[in-house]
């Protein structure tokens, strides 16, 4: 197995990136048809790749998936339908927005994962077959493109709010 503290720093971010390959496919199932969609379609399936290069670099480095993480992920991302699809405010618009922001959290943590990988490649020889510049670089334009949908969204969503008077 692989060194316990990579070991477990990849399981939690190979749970997150379960999180956020579910997550990216609601948002995008969604807004099928839109500008949202449009971005969606390119970057679901990215997001997606950067799993299975995670998964196979974890495998090159012997590190067992962590079945109690897995579950968690899968839980969390069933009960976040209900939040992000607008059911337990009654607005969709918010839903949307608050899903985009939190897939933006995922990739922000997932180029923050490829840069710590970066900084210990030497140590870990697999690292040497993963273009590491190129994933933080793609995630980097991941994040920008949903930065971009996650302020449209979010005008949609708080704007023309009636303010509340004490």
């Amino acid at each position: 197995m692989a060194d316990k503290a990579i070991d477990v720093y990849l399981n939690d971010h190979l749970a997150g990136a379960m999180l956020g390959v579910d997550l990216a496919g609601q948002i995008q199932a969604r807004s099928h048809g839109t500008a949202l969609g449009e971005a969606m379609e390119s970057i679901a399936p990215q997001i997606e790749q950067d799993r299975q290069t995670l998964i196979e670099l974890m495998r090159q480095l012997d590190s067992s998936k962590n079945p109690v993480k897995q579950a968690t992920a899968w839980i969390a991302e069933k009960v976040s339908r209900a939040k992000f699809h607008g059911m337990t405010s009654g607005e969709p618009e918010l839903g949307t927005f608050m899903a985009l922001e939190t897939l933006m959290l995922g990739v922000r943590g997932k180029a923050c994962m490829w840069r710590a990988l970066r900084q210990v490649a030497d140590q870990y020889p697999p690292l040497a077959s993963v273009n590491l510049d190129e994933l933080i670089e793609r995630a980097d334009r991941q994040y920008d493109t949903l930065e971009r949908e996650r302020l449209s969204a979010g005008t949609r969503a708080l704007a023309n709010q009636v303010p509340v008077t004490a």
